[in-house]
């Protein structure tokens, strides 16, 4: 059967590369689901979950925006931060975004800077406490 290549590259190294049978991505306007011989595109990421499946196994991960690309059974992503759903802390994760949700927003880059931070707080909170 045929498989997937997902390859996670972040600024830091390769976080992941594994074959998978299906990956859901979270693109910056919805989740977009790829599956074998999949039309080549490059889309933009949002914060949220990443999800390889193969066979009954689901592995989850939180990305940090950045790229996507497919091509030739070949999903390649480019992201800030990959991490494994099981190593993201709920209760750490809810101190982040009401951390992010008191800065000051006096300007409008602070205003830019405070809702970034709480996407990512609530995305990752959202990967943290999704049931496997």
């Amino acid at each position: 059967m045929a498989e997937l290549r997902c390859i996670v590259v972040t600024p830091e190294a390769t976080a992941l590369e594994e074959n998978a049978s299906f990956v859901a991505v979270p693109l910056y306007d919805g989740e977009l689901g790829i599956g074998v011989d999949h039309t080549p595109l490059i889309g933009r990421l949002g914060f949220g979950e990443l999800r390889l499946g193969r066979g009954a196994q689901v592995a989850r991960y939180y990305v940090d925006g950045g790229f996507v690309q497919v091509a030739d059974n070949v999903v390649s992503i480019l992201t800030g931060r990959a991490v494994p759903a099981g190593q993201l802390n709920p209760e750490t994760l809810r101190a982040q975004l009401a951390a992010a949700k008191e800065r000051p927003a006096t300007s409008p880059e602070l205003l830019e800077i405070r809702s970034r931070l709480v996407a990512q707080a609530r995305a990752q909170l959202r990967v943290a406490t999704r049931s496997s």
